[in-house]
């Protein structure tokens, strides 16, 4: 025994030997965002962000100049910082249309794309003030070397550079929703639009965005996965701590702890009538005991979001009325999802829930036979939307384009009855809503949060067999703060 520990020991002590040797002190430069060298935990080589390739990066480049018209401009602007005070930035997220055509995670940028130039970046010069409080941020050789531009200038050359290449081009298109005065200011594109040679890029980057490369899809997956997760374990915990704000801070937790990088949107948690507000986001009440809690959440992770909505009782158990109406809108959720092939729309989705909706809130008393303008009023909203890089994803495909495989929407039915609703007082103050994600395949479609529970049976098993150990738990975290 004392031999074979020795062994071991000496094994140890080589492995370690060899790691002290392999060790590098050459410094890794620094870009302003994460790269396969400065984090290969994160990265495989080659990727320009988490899970996506300069190749792919270049391709959609490639696919984007194939849409515009001959002796096109593109101009790109990256996502400006905003302020929460004079001196406190909120924190930054990218334009999805700048991110998903360079890569570049970082603000004060401004990409130009043409078939004559290629991909030609306009980046900040960091000031040394500037790198001591905020970090070294990527500059001309990032872009070049990282962003795989052809061309690139620090942002001081730009109106030098660009009222030529606008002069030389017979159609302008830019992101109009970052448009920056650095540019829209020149003479040359103000004389440009005057004469309506500019437009919105959005309905050509859009359309790109619509169906996800199997790269995207993956990331679409993880993030699915990593929110379902976390709002599993949120719906543990809402037993013992049922506050608005305590699952709040829960599911971001138990999301950021996963690997997201931020929340898609702040977390909807509507405790009992405050789930009948749809994008409810005060989060600041004590859900009563017997009252439902409506949880819409998402995260985003390397620039891709997911998106879903469970409702459940935190007490354990949902009462009769509770129930009636929960089973219309998760039977609703089922039936809709059977529609989710290529060749359908999100509008033929949508108007089949109506029409299943307003038959069962007839059937069970909520609305009179002749009250279809009052159903608008208890669900205003469309049965789904679009998903990717931004919550509600490329907003300019209309929901009458029939789907194809690689596109993401959600299904979402839900209804939101007021304490105020003009009828059976049982039915007042009820919000449900049940959401989930749902890829398009060839064959029909793949349910991507399939594995967060939503059948009454499985929602009330966990919270009643499954929470006692978070309790405990709980409790003993609480004693221990509190000694």
């Amino acid at each position: 025994m004392k031999t074979l520990s020795t062994k071991l020991l000496q094994q140890l002590s080589s492995k370690q030997a060899i790691r002290r040797h392999a060790y590098s002190t050459k410094a890794i430069p620094d870009f302003g965002q994460p790269t396969p060298a400065s984090h290969p935990q994160l990265m495989k080589e080659g990727e320009i962000t988490p899970g996506i390739t300069s190749e792919e990066y270049i391709s959609r480049r490639k696919r984007l100049l194939e849409l515009l018209p001959e002796k096109s401009l593109a101009i790109i602007a990256a996502a400006p910082v905003k302020m929460m005070t004079d001196v406190v930035p909120y924190t930054f997220r990218q334009d999805a249309d700048y991110l998903y055509l360079t890569g570049c995670q970082q603000p004060g940028g401004v990409a130009v794309l043409s078939q004559e130039c290629g991909l030609c970046m306009f980046m900040p010069e960091a000031k040394a003030h500037d790198i001591v409080w905020q970090g070294q941020t990527a500059g001309v050789d990032a872009a070049l070397e990282m962003f795989k531009a052809e061309k690139a200038y620090p942002m001081s050359k730009l109106n030098e550079i660009l009222p030529d290449m606008i002069k030389r081009s017979c159609k302008l298109f830019h992101n109009t929703l970052t448009a920056t005065p650095t540019y829209t200011d020149m003479e040359t594109f103000q004389k440009a639009a005057h004469v309506g040679k500019v437009s919105d890029l959005s309905i050509f980057t859009h359309e790109l965005r619509w169906v996800k490369s199997p790269a995207e899809l993956k990331l679409m997956k993880e993030s699915a996965s990593i929110a379902c997760q976390a709002l599993l374990q949120t719906m543990l915990h809402s037993k013992t701590y049922p506050y608005e704000a305590m699952l709040s801070a829960k599911v971001e937790y138990e999301c950021r702890l996963r690997g997201a990088q931020r929340m898609a949107f702040n977390p909807v948690v509507g405790g009992g009538p405050n789930g009948s507000v749809i994008h409810y986001s005060r989060n600041d009440q004590k859900i009563k005991d017997g009252e439902l809690v409506l949880m819409d959440v998402g995260c985003e992770l390397h620039g891709y979001c997911s998106d879903l909505t469970r409702t459940w009782p935190p007490c354990g158990s949902f009462s009769s009325v509770q129930e009636e109406v929960y089973d219309l809108i998760l039977q609703t959720n089922k039936e809709c999802m059977r529609l989710c092939k290529p060749g359908a729309s999100i509008r033929q989705i949508h108007n089949y829930s109506v029409e299943l909706l307003f038959k069962g809130l007839k059937e069970i008393g909520i609305l009179k036979r002749d009250q279809f303008r009052s159903y608008h009023q208890l669900n205003p909203t469309s049965i789904g939307h679009y998903l990717g890089m931004d919550v509600h994803d490329s907003s300019m495909i209309s929901y009458d384009r029939p789907l194809k495989p690689g596109v993401v929407i959600t299904i979402e039915p839900g209804i939101y009855l007021p304490s105020s609703l003009d009828g059976p007082e049982r039915y007042q103050g009820i919000g449900i809503r049940i959401e989930d994600e749902v890829l398009i395949t060839e064959t029909g479609c793949e349910v991507l949060t399939g594995s967060m529970p939503k059948e009454i049976k499985h929602i009330e098993s966990l919270l009643n067999n499954y929470s006692h150990g978070i309790e405990m738990e709980g409790h003993n975290n609480i004693k221990a703060a509190t000694r």
